[in-house]
């Protein structure tokens, strides 16, 4: 059953009550509708708890999706009980964990704002998340951080634009990466839009975003490191540089 994803319409939503629609062999739970991010785009999935009417909790490992986007499954951690079909829970993400997630992928934007190469492959993680280009300049990460903490404190704002799959095929000059298909499929395409009018930068993801780059706080880049003559993986943390990056 196709199941209603309430973040892509609110990244901040971090509690929705479900009712259980499919329980799998292997324990993965479907709902009605859910708030949990499945694994996607190099972003993943959230982890939290499906609380029950008795107040227990079912611990979940990740959140992913079926065969299709439109299916998303909810996998408890060994030895959690189970719900049954047709049974009422209260959602609840890991918000700590998701708003870093958010946070970490808006810096990624960003990087590919300060650095306008294709994009080969990326990854976003609690603390540290890579992007790899398609270039072979040499460039100096402490400039590249520089630049992306301007952004930052510049505070533009993040927001979500809709267009539809035949509008996103008709203008292939705004997908950037060169590896990761856009999310598409479902009639309509999300573009996380930077900046006044999308000044700064309009793309297409299904991913989650802070709402304004002031959130994305203290990052900068580790380490750049060459993969091929022209590829080059940029390594972004939080905080500011150390001596030991």
């Amino acid at each position: 059953m196709t199941v209603h994803a309430l973040y892509r319409d609110d990244f901040y939503l971090s509690t929705a009550e479900a009712v259980v629609t499919a329980i799998h062999e292997d324990g993965g739970i479907e709902l009605d509708q859910t708030c949990f991010y499945a694994t996607s785009g190099g972003q993943p999935g959230d982890t939290g708890f499906l609380e029950r009417g008795d107040g227990s909790r079912i611990m979940l490992g990740q959140t992913k999706h079926g065969p299709i986007k439109d299916i998303i499954i909810h996998v408890p951690l060994e030895n959690q009980p189970l719900p049954i079909v047709g049974e009422k829970l209260v959602l609840h993400i890991d918000w700590a964990r998701r708003y870093k997630l958010m946070r970490m992928h808006t810096a990624c934007h960003l990087l590919s704002v300060v650095c306008p190469y294709p994009i080969t492959g990326a990854a976003v993680g609690e603390d540290e998340s890579r992007v790899d280009f398609d270039m072979s300049e040499t460039i100096d990460k402490d400039e590249v951080t520089a630049k992306l903490m301007a952004l930052v404190n510049e505070n533009h704002p993040v927001f979500v634009r809709w267009i539809t799959d035949e509008e996103l095929i008709a203008n292939p000059g705004i997908v950037k990466s060169k590896n990761v298909r856009p999310p598409m499929g479902l009639g309509r395409v999300s573009l996380v839009c930077i900046g006044e009018d999308s000044a700064i930068d309009s793309q297409p993801c299904g991913g989650t975003h802070v709402s304004e780059t002031q959130e994305v706080g203290a990052i900068h880049i580790a380490k750049i490191e060459k993969k091929g003559k022209e590829n080059r993986r940029f390594r972004i943390r939080f905080g500011a540089p150390t001596d030991e990056n």
